[in-house]
């Protein structure tokens, strides 16, 4: 793979950057940061090196990683936006359009990924959308980028804030789900640590049984469910409390507030 270049040396970049390594993908590995501890923290975690600018921090590599904060975005771009040339932009920057983006740095290999944060610990989902001219060996190398950190999927962009509400919050929704079995466990009797292992480990081995068994999601479940058992009378108290409704409605909302916050971003 072509050498990359991350601009930010945040959490994210840290992440990608560490699967790389671990992968053994074999890529160059460079950073610019502003923060100099950001950037020393990436480089000890990586085996990457750190750059005193955006410029240096380029040369040698084909793929620029776009890492900052959206509110940083046009300023980090534009320190360096006469170097872009030919070089393949990945962008990890929330509601930074490939429009706005093609506008930024003035080139159209751009590629949009929407990640999220279990890729710290090498279980991510990241979703890419990608510019009309992008080639398939840039997707494919994309690809290649962030299955160092979980599983990728090629999407359209107007589906992005589907996904931001989804997979991108969805993490949020799961460890409140994992805090609401502690406490259960917790107001049943068991101690607190005992109960937060327990509720850890169930949603653990819950999806993973959920993606590597081959049988459907539901037929999981029904196959948990006695008739007039333990689970069963659980079940319809979930259904009670709304559960399913509430869920859907949390994911709903947070795509719909990723909407209201790029079309933000978009008149600025």
């Amino acid at each position: 793979m072509q050498g990359i270049c991350f601009i930010g040396a945040g959490k994210m970049a840290t992440a990608i950057a560490t699967g790389l390594v671990r992968k053994k993908i074999g890529a160059q590995i460079h950073t610019y940061d502003p923060a100099v501890k950001a950037a020393e923290q990436f480089c000890r975690k990586t085996g990457g090196t750190a750059y005193p600018s955006p410029k240096e921090a380029l040369e040698g590599t084909g793929i620029i990683l776009l890492a900052v904060k959206p509110q940083y975005l046009a300023e980090a771009v534009n320190a360096f936006r006469d170097e872009i040339g030919d070089r393949l932009v990945v962008s990890i920057v929330a509601g930074a359009t490939i429009a706005s983006l093609e506008n930024l740095t003035g080139t159209k290999r751009i590629v949009r990924v929407m990640p999220n944060t279990p890729a710290l610990v090498g279980e991510g989902m990241s979703c890419i959308a990608a510019a009309s001219g992008v080639a398939e060996e840039d997707l494919s190398a994309v690809e290649t980028l962030l299955s160092s950190v979980g599983l990728c999927r090629r999407v359209e962009e107007k589906q992005l804030d589907a996904v931001t509400g989804l997979s991108g919050s969805g993490p949020a929704f799961v460890l409140e789900f994992i805090m609401a079995l502690a406490d259960g466990g917790v107001y049943a009797g068991l101690s607190r640590d005992a109960a937060l292992e327990l509720a850890i480990q169930t949603v653990l081995g819950s999806a993973k049984l959920a993606r590597e068994s081959g049988t459907p999601v539901g037929e999981l479940r029904d196959a948990v469910i006695s008739p007039a058992g333990t689970t069963s009378r659980g079940v319809m108290e979930l259904a009670k409390g709304a559960f399913a409704a509430t869920v859907v409605s949390a994911v709903v909302s947070a795509a719909e507030r990723s909407a209201e916050l790029g079309a933000l971003a978009a008149k600025k």
